[in-house]
């Protein structure tokens, strides 16, 4: 292996052969004590040091990088201290995701690191985002993201670096190739001869490295860095190395041919560039010995001070809690100046007084831009806020919502629309595995807004109309809402703009035109969780929400004998279960109405809880009134039959003459 110094002094030579043995040797620690049944789990990254270390060695102290399970040296490289490290893969209370999560699936924002979820592609959408809040402050800065050479298979992958390349973001996707995810070999993973040609598909630069000699990748990379700070683009690297352990130490090494420990082993980052430092004679054995002593019994000091922290307490009130990021913001009041607008345009109000409060609030959609959207819901937005905030986007849902989420990261805001709500079920991990875990596993809001014009009416099938709050609603650590009235559309956008946490807003595609309503001007919330009581009557009460609140205010307007009260719940998590027992309570008789289908409908939540905690005041059982087990047709004949508003009448009769 050949390393060219430059003009690198002696003792800039040593400190690099430092930060390699370091992490070398916390490596060989976790074995021993892998051995000794003290540790459970370790992915080692024994052979692969050179490139944590260099590229982080290349990477100013204020840029973040994105790390996966073997980049062990980006950690050491960064100075967290070993104690801190090993309380979190043991999972202690001090651990920086308090016993929540393993590894290196952690964050912290105070050395700029960006752990990964176990999906592994989904975080280069992340670096996406937070390059982008760089490029719109005007910072020069880069981003670096690691990843392997089997999550290039991922559509993670390919989306996060298509939006990179479009918007020229300041990122460096760097790939591992150790030859093997878990098990399969590089052969059955891609067809290419080598992974940088996939750059070509992308017009970016592709730059291939020897992964295990660290001063290439280091002196690469810091060129590279150094020049995208001032140009900002996208670059990917690869860089060739073995992983010389198994994927984790339980599945073993009998998949790979021996000749290939045997030839990775002459390669060996750490005792080569040993030897080359022997050769110049920056390096003697008295000087090595001395090092590994003492690093060593640092090693040892610290680990054994993490074994003695102390264990997470089991305390369920603040595991609830910690789902979300701390916020009890007041509800700003509306003014007394209001004006009639259709749904639809309270909606584009509230993003535009959001545009105006939040300088650092950023929209992005298909289609969002010049045209407007589909909807032309930000028409003439780009004219009045630019095109930095207001950011027509590829059609990649997934990299869309996860730069959301590295915008968030980086200090910004993001409101990120699905064209139709659909649409978000190629975007749905990183909703369901990165939006809504981030804050429970280490502390970070992800203050993004997922926007969702949903539901039926309009007779456009079954990748158009679903109704797919449900989807969501069990996902602990995300916010929904679902406004019926103009009035609530712009005051919950608002309010859910302004919360740090993750809020999945429903808008009802058939309402954007149809419903008109007085709308205050300005600036005002809505308190998240609170619902609306829209009429007070004793035969019986219908919890319903979005399309259903309007089904159940006509039906009930054209029979006066029927005296009923109808609760619009707003939100659905929380959702207001106060106003739910009062209205039980009240008449004894509940009907839950909702456009969903019938089956595991947000609907059935409501109906056990109110038989778990109102069952003394039920004088019938609780009824459900939804649409049809059955995807959503095209034909308004067969639409119409599918919706819950055709049995409403059999529902609300039934239920009185019980």
């Amino acid at each position: 292996m050949q390393f060219n110094r430059q003009q690198k002094s002696d003792s800039e030579l040593l400190a690099i052969y430092k930060r390699l043995l370091f992490p070398r040797l916390v490596e060989e620690k976790m074995l021993i004590l892998l051995r000794q049944g003290r540790i459970g789990k370790w992915f080692s990254g024994i052979g692969q040091e050179a490139i944590a270390v260099g590229s982080t060695l290349a990477m100013q102290s204020d840029e973040y990088i994105l790390p996966m399970h073997r980049n062990l040296g980006v950690f050491t490289t960064r100075d967290i201290p070993l104690k801190k490290l090993m309380a979190q893969w043991q999972g202690k209370i001090t651990g920086f995701t308090k016993g929540r999560d393993r590894s290196f699936h952690f964050g912290t924002q105070d050395y700029k690191i960006i752990g990964m979820i176990s999906h592994l592609g989904p975080q280069m959408a992340l670096a996406d985002g937070i390059a982008l809040a760089d490029l719109i402050a005007e910072k020069q800065k880069a981003t670096l993201v690691f990843t392997g050479e089997g999550a290039t298979s991922e559509g993670d992958f390919h989306e996060a670096i298509n939006v990179a390349a479009v918007w020229n973001l300041p990122v460096i996707f760097l790939i591992e190739n150790n030859g093997y995810g878990l098990s399969t070999p590089t052969n059955e993973q891609y067809r290419c001869k080598n992974l940088i040609d996939r750059a070509i598909g992308y017009g970016i630069e592709g730059v291939q490295l020897d992964g295990n000699n660290v001063l290439e990748v280091y002196d690469k990379l810091s060129a590279l860095t150094k020049d995208i700070r001032r140009n900002p683009r996208p670059v990917l690297v690869e860089c060739l190395t073995f992983r010389m352990r198994g994927h984790e130490e339980a599945s073993g090494t009998k998949y790979v041919p021996p000749h290939l420990f045997e030839e990775w082993a002459a390669k060996d980052p750490l005792k080569n560039f040993e030897s080359f430092l022997l050769q110049e004679g920056i390096l003697s054995e008295s000087i090595i010995g001395e090092l590994k002593n003492t690093y060593k019994k640092q090693i040892d000091q610290e680990v054994e001070l993490a074994f003695n922290e102390p264990e997470p307490a089991a305390n369920s009130a603040v595991e609830l809690n910690d789902m979300f990021f701390p916020y009890h913001a007041k509800p700003i009041e509306p003014s007394e100046q209001t004006s009639e607008k259709r749904y639809i345009d309270a909606i584009s109000d509230g993003l535009k007084e959001g545009m105006l409060r939040h300088h650092n609030l950023v929209l992005m959609g298909q289609d969002i831009a010049e045209y407007g959207g589909a909807f032309k819901i930000t028409d003439g937005f780009v004219a009045k806020f630019g095109k930095a905030r207001v950011r027509n986007t590829p059609i990649c849902e997934s990299a869309i919502v996860g730069a959301g989420l590295g915008l968030s990261i980086n200090g910004y805001k993001a409101v990120v629309e699905m064209q139709f709500a659909d649409f978000v079920s190629v975007g749905f991990n990183q909703i369901v595995n990165n939006l809504a875990k981030t804050h429970y596993r280490w502390g970070e809001k992800a203050d993004v807004v997922v926007r969702m014009p949903t539901g039926a009416g309009t007779g456009a099938g079954p990748f158009h109309s679903q109704s797919n709050e449900a989807w969501f609603t069990k996902t602990p650590g995300l916010k929904i809402v679902y406004p019926a009235f103009p009035f609530d559309a712009k005051g919950l956008l608002l309010a859910a703009i302004d919360d740090p946490n993750p809020v999945i807003y429903f808008e009802h595609k058939y309402l954007y035109r149809s419903l008109s309503g007085q709308v205050p001007a300005g600036y005002y919330t809505i308190e998240i969780g609170k619902a609306n009581v829209l009429k007070r009557g004793k035969h019986l009460s219908i919890i319903t929400y979005g399309l259903g609140v309007h089904w159940a205010l006509e039906y009930l307007s054209q029979r006066p004998e029927i005296d009923a009260t109808v609760v619009d719940l707003v939100s659905l998590q929380p959702w207001d279960k106060e106003a739910v027992m009062d209205a039980v309570k009240y008449t004894g008789r509940v009907l839950i109405l909702h456009e969903d289908t019938l089956t595991n409908g947000f609907g059935a939540e409501i109906a056990a809880w109110i038989g778990e905690h109102c069952f003394n005041y039920l004088d019938a059982p609780v009824m459900r009134c939804a649409s049809l087990d059955t995807a959503i047709p095209m034909s308004k004949i067969l639409e119409d039959d599918f919706l819950a508003k055709t049995r409403l009448s059999e529902a609300i009769n039934h239920l009185i003459q019980y």
